[in-house]
């Protein structure tokens, strides 16, 4: 059959699947959903995270007008400026941060999540505004680029929405197979209104290279899932080399390094397709490796910075993988899970994440190595001066949207990332991963005069303990009272200058599980 027609096949099988049911449509916002955008809108006495770097500072008053910042007061804003206000936040005792960029989301399929504003709400709960999308939909015919264009108006309970397409996919026809079809299709992509390309390691070299040299050439951004099957061809040092802007996921870092072996030995009895045996022995790659700290590992971490590529590494995805007992009870699930989403996650043989048919003490362990190695790779090309953004690729193996980039900002944390280069990497160097390939300033990502208003206000200080940015917040002990309290959670998320309150929108998440609990026959 061919590695390129076996790895086409099997990407176009998946997305058939996702489509061949439609998604609901994305219904309008309602009046009482969120306020604003306000004439002139005033965040009061909040400490301010701003997101280069740079160290909390105040406390400060932020003034918008429109959807824009207009000045940051240190210390207040003039009374003559608050009286005029339209509206102003009480921020005292909470941290404001720039909103935070996703840059690793999909919106499910109808069989788990079938309303995309499911997804929507829940990021937008947990403060993050911009979402590039790998893509939010798969198929022809999906309405990836009409929500962005409504998310846009604010017309929709939505992030900023940043759509990117699967190579091949969207226009109906054939993937492409040759250098002179995969420009043709870079170009048809960037006219419909596309951001960048999502690449699955699908095409031989060349081709790989004709669309990347492409996509270039059109300003649109490129990011690859190097999967398995490929990356014999093409592992991650290669797709670099063919100019490729941002790797996700682990695939073809560990391919890179192999020790003692010019390919990838597999055990006997291993079966891609079985994915408890794809996913079972991956983490046992680790063993085929050099060594961190050798010399080796440190070329292969020097080029990768030296070459500008990003690295978007979507820890949490896997992180089931090193204890699935505790993933599929996390605080979160009761309330906020879709039942047919954790229907979705559990033990299945046909489910793409839902490989824990017979999940054992050692696979965990090997798991928690091969974590060790792939922590150490990415905090120490990000200590190089490489960029590390923050995506969650929500909707599998017990990541639910909005929760799971907050697990992601935690493993960020524990990959060895400082707490203010966890926010700079979910905040400016995600808005600069989307908006460098056009040659562009993002316009978002700080919390500057003139910038986009997008803003996340939680109680308290995450850069304390990032666990206050969970929706369900933080379980603290009150030692003056002795009683057991939640605290923080996001309080409020400004996109585009309107102002969401996220409890309510945690609210109306929490209604949507309940009315589909509520249709499942007795006793389910």
């Amino acid at each position: 059959m061919g590695i390129r027609k076996f790895l086409t096949g099997m990407a176009m099988a998946v997305m058939a699947s996702s489509a061949s049911a439609q998604m609901q449509p994305v219904p309008d916002r309602l009046p009482g959903e969120a306020e604003g955008p306000f004439e002139t809108l005033i965040v009061s006495g909040a400490t301010m995270i701003e997101g280069s770097g740079a160290p909390p500072m105040g406390p400060v008053d932020i003034v918008i007008e429109g959807n824009r910042i207009a000045a940051i007061h240190g210390g207040g804003a003039p009374d003559a400026v608050k009286a005029g206000a339209s509206r102003v936040l009480d921020a005292r005792g909470m941290t404001v941060m720039p909103g935070f960029v996703d840059v690793h989301g999909h919106n499910g399929d109808p069989g788990k999540a079938a309303q995309p504003s499911y997804g929507y709400r829940l990021w937008l709960a947990h403060g993050v505004t911009s979402v590039r999308g790998v893509s939010f939909y798969f198929g022809p015919g999906q309405p990836d680029l009409t929500d962005a264009q409504r998310s846009a108006a604010n017309t929709i309970v939505a992030p900023r929405l940043y759509p990117y397409a699967v190579f091949g996919d969207k226009w109906g026809r054939p993937a492409p197979t040759t250098q002179a079809g995969a420009r043709e299709w870079v170009r048809w992509a960037k006219a419909q209104g596309f951001w960048g390309i999502k690449f699955f390691n699908s095409l031989m070299p060349d081709v790989f290279a004709a669309a990347l040299d492409e996509a270039e050439k059109q300003g649109m951004g490129t990011v690859a899932h190097l999967a398995q099957p490929g990356v014999q061809r093409v592992n991650a040092k290669k797709a670099v080399e063919l100019g490729l802007d941002g790797v996700t996921h682990f695939y073809g870092h560990f391919e890179s390094l192999l020790s003692d072996n010019a390919l990838v030995r597999y055990p006997e009895g291993y079966n891609y397709f079985d994915e408890q045996s794809r996913f079972g022995w991956v983490a046992r790659l680790a063993d085929q490796v050099v060594e961190p700290g050798s010399e080796e590992w440190d070329e292969y971490i020097d080029f990768l910075v030296e070459s500008g590529v990003t690295l978007s590494p979507t820890f949490n995805i896997y992180s089931a993988s090193r204890d699935v007992m505790a993933a599929k009870n996390r605080d979160w699930h009761a309330r906020y899970s879709l039942p047919s989403l954790m229907d979705f996650y559990a033990p299945s043989a046909t489910n793409h994440g839902s490989y824990y048919k017979d999940w054992s003490t050692e696979d965990e362990v090997a798991w928690r190595k091969f974590y060790r190695y792939w922590f150490d790779l990415t905090a120490e090309f990000h200590r190089r001066g490489g960029r590390v953004t923050a995506g969650s690729d929500p909707g599998y193996i017990y990541q639910t949207w909005g929760f799971a980039y907050i697990g992601e900002l935690e493993m960020l944390r524990e990959a060895g990332l400082s707490p203010l280069e966890v926010i700079r990497a979910a905040t400016i160097s995600g808005a600069q991963e989307i908006y460098d390939p056009r040659g562009e300033e993002p316009p978002m990502g700080t919390i500057q005069v003139g910038k986009l208003a997008d803003l996340v206000i939680v109680p308290g200080n995450p850069l304390d303990n990032l666990k206050l940015l969970y929706g369900t917040g933080h379980t603290k002990l009150n030692y003056e009272s002795g009683a057991i309290e939640q605290v923080g959670g996001v309080r409020w998320t400004i996109k585009d200058g309107v102002v969401y309150d996220a409890p309510k929108l945690l609210e109306s998440v929490a209604a949507m599980v309940e009315a589909q609990k509520a249709q499942q026959p007795s006793g389910e």
